[in-house]
């Protein structure tokens, strides 16, 4: 499949993380999500139905990533993967989650994790 929708640097402040300060606190993360599926049908058609809707995809992204604080942005990746997936359209998703305040005592410009999900 060659076809994708990208949604680049979506920014969500949430309260992931190992340490009590980040939970407590918060910190912004930014996210990029890239699905695959086949959008010839929407562009014949130029149904928006026949698509995935980007801005309806962008809100379903920030929640998922917003809700339930957890210790690892691994997990906050998996969970928006899933929401992705639900869609039937969406055959395969990769998903990058920055953490560009991360707790690291050294110099850095990013941290990622990014993970790539096929529907089963």
């Amino acid at each position: 499949m060659t076809d994708s929708i990208i949604l680049t640097g979506l920014r969500v402040n949430a309260h992931h993380g190992v340490y009590d300060f980040e939970r407590e606190n918060g910190q912004d993360f930014v996210i990029d999500v890239t699905v695959w599926l086949d959008l010839r049908t929407a562009a014949v058609s130029d149904d928006v139905s026949r698509t995935i809707h980007y801005g309806e995809l962008a809100n379903e992204v920030t929640v998922a990533a917003q809700h339930n604080p957890v210790d690892l942005i691994e997990t906050v990746a998996e969970r928006i993967a899933a929401v992705v997936l639900l869609h039937e359209a969406a055959e395969r998703v990769q998903v990058t989650v920055h953490k560009p305040q991360a707790p690291i005592e050294v110099p850095f410009t990013d941290v990622a994790v990014r993970i790539e999900r096929t529907r089963a």
